[in-house]
C-alpha cells in the first residue's frame, strides 16, 4: 500500500515556496523527492491558479504568494492559503 500525507505536493511546493521564494524547480524537485517534469506541472497550476507570480530576478526567477486567495476544497474556500502557510509556521511570507 503506498504512503499517503495530510498535505499535498501542491501545498508542499507551496510552503517551499513560502521559505525560498528563490528556489529553482530543480531544487525543489530534490527536497520532494520529485521530478523536475513534476514539480514544473505543479508551479504551472500554482500560477495558472493565481496563488503565484513569478518575476523575472536576474537569471533567475522570484515567487510570489497570493496568501489572499481560498483553498480550493469547496468545503474550505472560507480558509486562504496564507491561513494554512502560517499553520505550518511560515509566519514570514514572500506574499501579495
Amino acid at each position: 500500500m503506498p504512503e499517503w500525507t495530510f498535505i499535498t505536493r501542491h501545498a508542499v511546493v507551496l510552503s517551499l515556496i513560502a521559505k525560498h521564494p528563490r528556489i529553482t524547480a530543480r531544487e525543489l524537485g530534490t527536497q520532494i523527492d520529485l521530478t523536475e517534469r513534476a514539480i514544473r506541472k505543479i508551479i504551472s497550476d500554482l500560477y495558472t491558479a493565481g496563488y503565484i507570480v513569478k518575476q523575472q530576478e536576474g537569471r533567475g526567477l522570484r515567487y510570489t504568494i497570493n496568501s489572499e486567495l481560498p483553498l480550493r476544497q469547496k468545503s474550505h474556500r472560507e480558509i486562504a492559503v496564507g491561513d494554512i502557510l502560517k499553520a505550518l509556521g511560515l509566519e514570514k511570507l514572500n506574499n501579495r
